[in-house]
């Protein structure tokens, strides 16, 4: 019994959406539908980028980052800026999933290498939020861009012009609120120089992440990268594929079943097209809040031929609550891994962040 309460308190987030999945599952019995629930190309990135990740972490690649930040950087607003852009920008190029878990657990090693563990949970949500609103810029930033720019056959000047506005309030936002995040004098601390582990492995880990990429950007399908990442680990060190987090990847696929199975009740369907005739942009970004942004991507576009506010919708729905953008879920899962790890603090900054962002996005979207 012990044991099941300590599988619950370590996995809570894994627990509730196993909960959320079978509760759905008496409105909509299992069946073949199911399958097509599951996003394999999501789930092989994740794994392949968690397990390469993983892979830099050994060489220390990222102690040799947090070393090169803290001899350079003596201001605690600059380090804030940086810490919370980083994702934020990257997001662009390799998806708000990605820039996460490249920059959570190195955001958690430094500070707590700096001592200043009290500012690990407003770092923490900042970079999410600047992970899910720097991701809304290009088509290739998030799955809900992707499939949205496809479906509606968007020209990039109809893309940008609709997410560039959005983009540009929210890098203002974000960079005032990282300000006071951190200490304006950073805590002395000693360094000691850092070194490349193994460069050879490192080289290797480049290239699957290079790799990783070409998959995210659609190059590569997923099948092949997943083939050549574990093979690859497989040879140079199996070990590592034991580092992902396979319980993030079962909540991942929870949610898939919640969404689906939600997406198939009649009674929620009629409801969302009834809405979407009022306000295809309030409806989108409410969807996003209890199926997600993705789902509610794909679902509503069934409903609608109003691109823009549906797009602009399930971007700024990626705020709120913590499955409005699937990316939350892993800062979350990484977070409670942490040592002292306090969830009840860490929802209530993180929903009071996400209401303020999404209200601000909400009324930008409205005016223009």
């Amino acid at each position: 019994m012990q044991g099941i309460i300590n599988f619950i308190k370590k996995e809570a987030v894994l627990c509730i959406s196993l909960v959320c999945a079978v509760v759905t599952m008496f409105f909509v019995p299992p069946d073949m539908e199911y399958i097509g629930y599951i996003d394999l190309h999501v789930l092989s990135l994740l794994l392949c980028l968690m397990a390469v990740v993983a892979g830099f972490q050994a060489c220390g690649i990222f102690r040799c980052l947090t070393y090169e930040i803290l001899r350079n950087t003596k201001s605690g607003r600059l380090l804030g800026l940086i810490l919370v852009l980083l994702p934020f920008f990257s997001s662009m190029l390799v998806t708000n999933d990605v820039a996460l878990l490249v920059f959570v657990p190195f955001t958690i090693g430094l500070l707590v290498q700096m001592k200043c563990e009290k500012s690990i949970i407003p770092v923490l949500v900042l970079q999410t939020v600047a992970a899910n609103l720097g991701s809304m810029a290009t088509p290739v930033g998030n799955p809900q861009n992707l499939f949205l720019y496809s479906e509606f056959s968007l020209s990039a000047g109809e893309f940008f012009g609709a997410m560039l506005p959005l983009t540009a309030v929210s890098l203002v936002v974000l960079s005032l609120a990282s300000l006071p995040v951190l200490p304006q004098s950073l805590p002395t601390i000693s360094l000691t120089q850092e070194k490349i582990n193994e460069p050879k492995k490192l080289i290797i880990y480049a290239v699957l992440f290079i790799i990783c990429l070409l998959t995210v950007f659609r190059v590569l399908h997923f099948g092949i990268m997943l083939g050549v990442v574990v093979v690859a680990l497989a040879v140079i060190d199996r070990k590592i594929l034991l580092k992902p987090d396979y319980a993030l990847l079962a909540t991942f696929v929870c949610f898939f079943i919640v969404s689906g199975n939600l997406g198939r009740v009649e009674a929620v369907n009629t409801f969302l097209q009834s809405l979407l005739q009022k306000n295809t942009l309030l409806t989108a970004a409410g969807a996003s809040q209890i199926i997600s942004n993705v789902p509610a991507a794909v679902l509503l576009s069934g409903f609608t031929s109003e691109w823009k506010p549906l797009l602009e919708g399930v971007n700024i729905g990626g705020l709120g609550t913590p499955i409005a953008s699937l990316a939350s879920l892993i800062t979350l899962k990484l977070y409670l891994r942490s040592q002292n790890a306090n969830a009840g603090k860490f929802m209530l900054v993180f929903l009071a962040a996400n209401v303020v962002g999404l209200a601000v996005l909400l009324g930008v979207a409205i005016v223009f």
